[in-house]
């Protein structure tokens, strides 16, 4: 059996994915972010059939310990800083997130399992408006 970590689970296209890797036979585990009040709605219809690891893109050995415990096959990154009006007021978090976030997972990965398989969703917010 095949098996994912999804960061960013809880969000709208996490939990799609989520259905779609167990539809397709996936064992799928969450990483989820450590908060005083749970944010599972979108999900909460597959508790029973994911798994949910506490984790931080902000904290390099909470990422490190996930994949080590999980022995991913694959890992969706979908985790980001995405609120528009927070990007602007706080620039600097939000590249903690999304650019050094993206290294942490990666570094994890190298040092765990290179062998891995990764994937980065990144918004298209990030380039502004296209023509």
């Amino acid at each position: 059996m095949r098996c994912a970590l999804i960061t960013g689970i809880t969000g709208q296209d996490g939990s799609y994915l989520a259905e779609f890797l167990l539809e397709k036979g996936y064992k799928v585990y969450g990483m989820v972010r450590r908060a005083s009040t749970e944010n599972s709605e979108r999900i909460e219809h597959l508790r029973d059939k994911i798994e949910l690891r506490q984790g931080d893109l902000l904290d390099q050995l909470s990422i490190i310990k996930i994949i080590e415990e999980v022995q991913p096959d694959e890992v969706y990154n979908l985790a980001a800083q995405s609120f528009v009006p927070t990007s602007w007021t706080k620039p600097i978090l939000t590249a903690e997130f999304n650019a050094l976030g993206t290294t942490r997972v990666l570094e994890a990965i190298r040092q765990v399992n290179p062998k891995i398989r990764f994937y980065q969703a990144s918004s298209s917010e990030m380039f502004g408006k296209v023509v």
